[in-house]
């Protein structure tokens, strides 16, 4: 049952009024919890008094069931009621969630009948996460393939019932963990942190919205704790459980679940499991044990062993252990000429004689296959064109997984384990076309960072993320095989894919990153250095970090001028960067001529059908509304609109943004019957391209509360105004430009209306935050304090 439906059984069972189960439910839906009452009584369409006189009663109601209500208070009493419902949620009979209703999104796992010898350690693993709120399964010295990963999936899969509130999987070796934990919330729970929240401020909204009942989260291959799993931890509640796999010992005030090598017995069951034939075994016993001993009892090399039997139904046991040993020799001699080359003996052996029983094409696609990161490998073969190529593909594919040499996870998702896909990089680097191999790869994942723009929507991002940590594998190992004209590209598509959901501390090393490689390999006098300061400097102006962008954009301004000319539609890109950043900072003398020439040049080089046009047009009329120009404003910004229509249509973002500007105009120079119409289409359009949770909403918020204080509507202005100063401080943190004008906006709503005592505070807190971002100069911070002054003006005469 869902949590909703169980709310409306609740509403029921208590006999609340329609009315009554409206704001019950309401206020006690889940991504509700940090909403005001006045917001929620907004969404109802009814007053915040109503509303509370409602829940009053709600409260009243449920005290018959629960006492303990009757001694709480306020947001304390609300609290106690939804513990008590979600005790009841968690542990009625009717709460309880089918297998197929509990979210996971556990790996594919062997069949059960097939995962033999660990069912002491299966029973361990459940008595430990009973009584502690993280393990970590550990391969004793620090061994490959011995199950970690199998182990973990096992339990998981078998104990799925047990975690009513899902059951996530994290790769410590994919994406970054923060990611995929966000990605999980929001496809399973449809939990969407604000894009431009601070990284850990969208974590703690997921925990604290993480659905009821208790939770498994699972680090697999986890390397360094510190970075890959400390950060990311839910909070400290027992419904909470986190289950790691390593090869590393950790702190030992981590309890830990040692796993090393089968038992005999149980590795000849595993063998005699994995092997269709039985009789093979039955006929030489004593040889199959000693294939187990040689293989080290690994559950990784008896399954590579056992794959390699059922291809060759003819070849004795004898043979097949003289053909080991011998492999075992060869890796001994190469290991002692190359001491820093890392074998795990029986794996090793094991792959050795799997290799050999490929075809020249499978070993070509292992080889391949090995490049891609750790990582679910998004791979299908329907995208090959070429029918003969695909076939191909198919074949080695499906050759590869016989041999149990690639796990399929889904359709058109494989994955390597890790020694499997060290053996092949090392075979790859054997081979005498490694090099073209590497830079062919990676200019088929070139091809992928060209498809990350600079500003991915939702969509783009959810396409977008599998391929991210192949993309980071690239740029992080693989950059010498970039050509020099794809150089920047992984780089770049990387920071606009973590700057384009507001993750501007992921973003930032990665264009820093590309600015020194692009140094180091081009020099300094390279166009693709002024696209690299460009795209730093966004970044900085993006955060507010004026002071830190203004030189980048000027360094990239005057590289572009030396390196092309002045006569360059990039050049006027790098002119109006400036202009903008000029205008942002009230220096509104110097922003005008470099917007000018940038519309001129664009105009002479583009034609006046462009959208970079467009933009300079409406870049143009920004300044002269900000300089008091409106007539000269109004013509531009009409301009810009019809141009974006034309090139654009109705529906896009651009031309919400026009709407909003031309609307802002009228509004200034006192024409509000025709500023209304506008803000409200910009509005309504706005939400439905962007959603509730975006700067650009809390924006159009504003300018329509503005509106309507302006024509003396101030009971419609004020829940607005609320709403928006709401929206930017979730959205933008507390100590932005903007959050200062709402504060700004809703004080001056509280002087019109003699509220002064709750004007004053607000206006206090709106300069401080102009005088500290933007500077005591600044025309915003001007404009703050000559309201405040009014302000006290009007309060103490």
């Amino acid at each position: 049952m869902q949590w909703a439906d169980f709310l409306a059984n609740q509403a029921a069972t208590h006999s609340l009024s329609p009315e009554q189960t409206a704001a019950f439910v309401e206020r006690l839906k889940t991504e509700n919890s940090g909403k005001s009452e006045l917001n929620l009584a907004i969404k109802l369409g009814i007053e915040e008094d109503t509303f509370t006189k409602r829940m009053t009663a709600v409260y009243k109601k449920f005290t018959q069931s629960y006492p303990e209500l009757a001694t709480s208070k306020g947001r304390g009493k609300l609290e106690k009621l939804r513990a008590c419902l979600t005790r009841k949620y968690n542990g009625g009979q009717d709460a309880q969630l089918t297998i197929k209703e509990i979210h996971q999104n556990i790996p594919p796992a062997l069949p059960f009948k097939k995962f033999v010898g660990r069912e002491a350690e299966l029973q361990k693993l459940h008595q430990q996460l009973q009584t502690s709120r993280q393990v970590a399964i550990v391969a004793v010295a620090g061994m490959g393939g011995v199950g970690k990963t199998e182990l973990a999936t096992q339990y998981a899969k078998q104990h799925l019932q047990d975690y009513q509130g899902g059951v996530c999987w994290l790769s410590a070796q994919g994406i970054d963990v923060e990611i995929q934990i966000l990605r999980f919330a929001e496809l399973k729970f449809k939990l969407i942190a604000p894009d431009d929240w601070e990284l850990a401020d969208r974590l703690r909204y997921c925990w604290q919205h993480w659905r009821q009942g208790e939770v498994l989260l699972v680090f697999d291959d986890v390397t360094d704790y510190k970075k890959q799993v400390q950060p990311y931890l839910p909070p400290e509640l027992p419904r909470f459980k986190v289950l790691l796999t390593t090869r590393l010992g950790f702190d030992r005030t981590l309890p830990q679940l040692p796993l090393g090598i089968l038992k005999p017995l149980a590795a000849m069951k595993l063998l005699k499991l994995l092997v269709d034939d039985r009789e093979r075994l039955k006929s030489e016993p004593w040889v199959a044990r000693k294939i187990c001993k040689f293989l080290g009892y690994l559950p990784l090399a008896l399954e590579l062993v056992g794959r390699y039997l059922d291809t060759m139904p003819d070849l004795s046991l004898e043979k097949l252990l003289k053909r080991l040993e011998k492999k075992r020799l060869e890796h001994e001699a190469i290991a002692k000429a190359n001491p820093l080359m890392r074998y795990e003996y029986g794996v090793a052996e094991a792959f050795a004689l799997s290799w050999e029983q490929l075809n020249e094409n499978a070993q070509s696609v292992g080889c391949w296959l090995s490049l891609y990161a750790l990582a679910d490998i998004p791979f299908s073969v329907e995208t090959i064109e070429d029918d003969d190529e695909q076939e191909l593909w198919e074949k080695a594919i499906a050759e590869l997984r016989k041999l149990h040499l690639i796990q399929w996870q889904a359709k058109g998702i494989y994955r390597l384990h890790p020694l499997i896909r060290l053996f092949f990089q090392m075979k790859l680097d054997e081979s005498s076309n490694a090099v073209e191999v590497k830079t062919a790869f990676v200019a088929q994942m070139v091809e992928v960072a060209k498809r990350i723009p600079q500003q991915p929507n939702r969509e783009d991002i959810f396409n977008l993320t599998p391929h991210i940590p192949h993309l980071t594998e690239v740029a992080t190992h693989l950059s010498q095989y970039l050509s020099d004209e794809d150089l920047i590209r992984p780089f770049t598509g990387l920071g606009w894919f973590y700057q384009g959901q507001g993750l501007y501390q992921q973003a930032e090393p990665w264009l820093w990153q590309c600015l020194k490689i692009a140094e180091n390999r081009l020099g300094s006098e390279h166009p693709d250095i002024a696209t690299s300061l460009n795209n730093l400097a966004a970044l900085h102006k993006s955060t507010g970090r004026y002071s830190k962008a203004e030189p980048l954009y000027q360094q990239a301004l005057e590289l572009t001028k030396r390196l092309l000319g002045n006569n360059h539609h990039i050049v006027a890109t790098s002119l109006n960067n400036v202009a903008e950043l000029y205008r942002y900072t009230g220096r509104y003398s110097k922003a005008e001529p470099l917007f000018q020439q940038a519309l001129e040049l664009r105009q002479r080089l583009l034609g006046d059908k462009h959208p970079d046009v467009a933009n300079s047009l409406n870049n143009l009329a920004l300044l002269y509304g900000s300089t008091r120009r409106y007539s000269e404003a109004e013509l531009l910004f009409q301009q810009a609109l019809e141009l974006k229509k034309h090139l654009l249509g109705d529906n896009h973002p651009d031309i919400a943004i026009n709407l909003n500007n031309l609307a802002a105009l009228y509004k200034s120079t006192g024409r509000y019957s025709e500023a209304e119409p506008l803000f409200q289409q910009a509005l309504k359009l706005r939400q439905r391209l962007l959603g509730d949770n975006h700067p650009d909403i809390a924006n159009s918020l504003n300018n329509l509360a503005s509106l309507y204080c302006s024509t003396g509507r101030f009971n419609k202005g004020e829940p607005l105004y609320q709403q928006a100063l709401e929206l930017y401080k979730r959205l933008l943190g507390d100590n932005h430009p903007d959050v200062a004008t709402s504060l700004n906006n809703l004080a001056g709503l509280y002087c019109s209306t003699k509220r002064f005592s709750e004007g004053e505070p607000l206006f206090e807190q709106a300069l401080a935050i102009c005088e500290r971002t933007l500077g005591v100069g600044h025309p915003d911070t001007i404009m703050v304090r000559g309201n405040y002054a009014r302000f006290l003006r009007e309060a103490y005469r």
